[in-house]
């Protein structure tokens, strides 16, 4: 049996900085992302609407919809399915995982979230598990990661450390690759919670995911801190997954962000209902 981490009620009770209260109800799964790159491109807002469902309205920041590719790793996966004990996933405890998302509104409930295009993991497990349970796009993917340290005797260690990702989706009609070399700029100490109406926090203060499925739109709340976003630096060097799913990015550079860790809690989706329904 699991202990719950020590950080558990501190994280679950800090709640004022969400745009809405937690669900009701216990929470399915934890998790900690890791080393997490936000590499983001504005899209034509008509464009970005045609590809999500209907229910769901893509939202704008300064006149564009944003399209994110979201390489990170995870580790500390527990679920539970009765009662308050958690327990970790066999063979998913720790795996890569790569994401292509954008920003979306519910025309029934108002609640703002992420829409995910497409999920790659390394672990085929939790492909299958997540699939199956919460109905999100995942795809196994052949996946590598490793990190080059700075020097340990730097002020800056962590900050000049690189992460080097590798990914290439496995059992699809084509190979979908993405390969990138990056790094946070700043110190942890210094990173900071984005302030409202700034791009950093639309982009990144989300607490609930959207999936589609059957013509119904399905809502998965989260719950985590403020994230502590950092500027960033990257070399991508392929990244096919837009094209994959239909999203041609403009010829500029992406906009960068990163964050070296946050633990996550995940509720089971439910069924959208209207304000006022039963």
């Amino acid at each position: 049996m699991s202990e719950p981490p020590a950080n558990e009620v501190p994280v679950l009770d800090s709640i004022g900085h969400r745009p809405y209260a937690l669900p009701t109800g216990q929470w399915r799964m934890t998790q900690r992302w890791n080393d997490l790159l936000f590499a983001h491109w504005p899209i034509p807002l008509e464009q970005m609407q045609a590809l999500v469902p209907a229910g769901l309205e893509v939202e704008a920041f300064d006149g564009a919809a944003w399209v994110g590719v979201v390489p990170f790793w995870m580790d500390r996966v527990r679920t539970r399915s009765v009662g308050e004990n958690a327990h970790s996933v066999p063979s998913a405890g720790s795996f890569p995982e790569l994401n292509l998302r954008t920003y979306v509104r519910s025309r029934a409930t108002g609640l703002q979230g992420v829409y995910f295009f497409s999920l790659d993991a390394a672990s085929l497990l939790a492909v299958i598990g997540a699939r199956t349970l919460f109905h999100l796009p995942y795809y196994w993917a052949a996946m590598q990661r490793s990190t080059t340290y700075g020097n340990p005797d730097s002020f800056h260690y962590r900050a000049e450390s690189t992460i080097r990702y590798e990914s290439r989706r496995l059992l699809t009609m084509k190979d979908v690759r993405f390969a990138a070399s990056y790094r946070g700029l700043g110190i942890v100490a210094d990173a900071s919670p984005s302030l409202p109406d700034s791009l950093e926090y639309f982009l990144t203060e989300r607490y609930c995911l959207f999936t589609g499925r059957g013509g119904k739109i399905s809502v998965g709340h989260i719950h985590h801190l403020p994230w502590p976003l950092e500027p960033a630096e990257a070399e991508i060097r392929v990244n096919e997954l837009p094209a994959a799913h239909g999203i041609a990015l403009p010829d500029r550079p992406p906009v960068l962000h990163f964050a070296r860790e946050l633990e996550v809690y995940i509720w089971s989706l439910e069924g959208e209902k209207p304000p006022g329904a039963v």
